[in-house]
């Protein structure tokens, strides 16, 4: 007899509604799975020999043919593993087959017949929208956000007398899915000195500006980068639900389901290997910090201690805001629309160019190549920081501007930069650069020596344009870009930001 139930599985972001095709025949026992299954997929079919068994049901002591539909895509993972067991038992007369229809079956299954989590659940039911849809009791909460009707299961028996009628389905909460809402942000205010690292946090939050920071230990450059997200606007609906999908691929959505609201914030160790900072995988495709930092921030501590490989890794998605990961049987594309921190030391020993460098010549060089001109370019802000003072240390809190007094300003930046069509000034190219940050006559010639000196590339100098046209944003001016627009500007790209070089 032939059954077929509706599953979907996981690609990178994307869901993949797969037909579960289960043929029982006489013949001597046997169980074969096809249809492109990894090594996981494959392993079902011990995990739904002792899960049936377990839940008092009979496996069929017969020729047991699992088809994978369609049979050209790539099946990971142990999704599959409820729709397999449903579709057994209906192809051997346990279950009614039509009871099967129309609905649609997400869940890993243990060998006592437990219906566990599993991940990416929220992109497998958006693609499995239109109907009732099955998972797992820890999966509910993030799944309601997409589907319309869901229903919980906890083991296999359950579900089948569910199914069947003969007990009500386990309830669910009929409540919206609340906000994720974590404690409040680290506070700006708490940050003492440091007025051009101050600066450089609200230009970055308000244009979306890539930065990078260079200075010795214990400057305060990590201090300043914990603080740029409490800085950034709230999550439009498509990007927190964006957000949602992403973090749901990679087995890191909230327990309580809710959307995000604060822009996500990524630190990962300089150790993290390539595709754990791009995304990828030889057989399941997951996004890596870049993608599960989009539409929030990517900090990357001690930068010159990341491998360049994995540094220059960065340079396409920081322009396109996606990444393409391609295998030879499977490609993903991720989104990666995240705001880059970068914090490194100077030179090895950390203090260069103070007396106390110990570093030589070839030293500084060879650590100043680890990060390339390309990638060094597409830092919009770069600036050196120094101790703060040992005065402003116990000054206490009074006269620093705290991160809610500086978001309004960045607010109202983000609104300008909307109303020009983008979602912060970075986004600006071309002919829409040149509408809406005209040069005043003195602004231009200034931009024009700094090309012709080999200070500025082209791409710099649109970068440095644009980190203009955010400064009078923030001071809430209309017209063209001022020369002090393009100095202050200038004053936030060091040319010289790292020893032996002037990229």
């Amino acid at each position: 007899m032939l059954a077929t139930v509706t599953s979907a599985v996981l690609i990178g972001i994307d869901g993949h509604r797969v037909g579960v095709e289960v043929h029982v025949s006489a013949g001597l026992p046997s169980f074969t799975l096809v249809g492109l299954p990894d090594a996981s997929c494959r392993e079902a079919r011990d995990r739904v020999r002792a899960a049936v068994l377990s839940s008092s049901f009979t496996f069929p002591p017969n020729r047991i043919t699992v088809n994978l539909a369609p049979t050209n895509l790539k099946k990971t993972g142990p999704v599959l593993d409820v729709a397999v067991a449903l579709a057994i038992l209906a192809a051997s007369d346990q279950l009614d087959p039509h009871l099967l229809q129309g609905a649609a079956f997400l869940g890993e299954l243990g060998l006592d017949g437990r219906v566990r989590p599993v991940r990416g659940a929220l992109p497998l039911a958006e693609v499995l929208n239109g109907g009732p849809l099955v998972v797992p009791t820890g999966n509910v909460g993030e799944v309601r956000l997409v589907a319309p009707e869901v229903r919980a299961a906890v083991t296999l028996r359950q579900l089948v007398d569910s199914i069947r009628g003969d007990s009500p389905w386990p309830d669910v909460d009929d409540q919206p899915a609340t906000e994720c809402c974590a404690g409040p942000p680290p506070d700006l205010a708490e940050v003492h000195g440091h007025p051009l690292g101050r600066l450089a946090m609200e230009v970055a939050a308000a244009g979306g500006h890539h930065t990078l920071m260079v200075g010795p230990p214990g400057a305060g450059k990590t201090m300043l980068a914990e603080r740029l997200p409490g800085l950034l606007p709230d999550l439009a609906e498509s990007e927190a639900l964006e957000v949602a999908r992403v973090h749901s691929a990679a087995g890191r959505s909230e327990r309580h389901g809710g959307l995000p609201r604060r822009p996500p914030y990524r630190s990962p160790h300089h150790t993290a290997s390539v595709v754990a900072l791009i995304g990828g995988g030889s057989n399941q495709l997951r996004p890596g910090e870049i993608s599960l930092a989009s539409s929030g921030v990517l900090f990357l501590d001690e930068l010159g201690e990341f491998p360049a490989s994995h540094l220059d890794a960065l340079r396409q998605p920081l322009e396109s805001g996606r990444v393409e990961v391609v295998r030879a049987a499977v490609s993903a594309s991720l989104p990666a629309r995240f705001l880059l921190v970068g914090a490194t030391n100077p030179c090895p020993c950390g203090w260069a160019p103070d007396v106390r460098c110990r570093c030589s010549p070839a030293q500084l060089a060879r650590y100043a190549r680890r990060m390339s001109g390309p990638l060094l370019d597409r830092f919009d802000l770069r600036l050196h920081l120094d101790p703060p003072d040992p005065s402003t240390l116990f000054a206490g809190p009074a006269g620093a501007e705290s991160t809610a007094s500086v978001r309004q300003r960045v607010l109202a930046a983000r609104l300008r930069a909307r109303h020009r069509g983008v979602s912060a000034n970075r986004s600006l190219r071309g002919s829409a650069l040149e509408q809406h940050a005209p040069l005043e006559p003195g602004a231009a010639d200034l931009l024009r020596d700094r090309v012709d000196r080999g200070l500025l590339s082209v791409r710099g100098t649109m970068r440095l344009r644009a980190v203009a046209l955010t400064l009078a944003d923030l001071e809430g001016r209309d017209g063209p870009v001022t020369v002090d627009d393009v100095l202050l500007a200038e004053c936030l790209r060091a040319h010289d930001v790292l020893p032996g070089t002037t990229a």
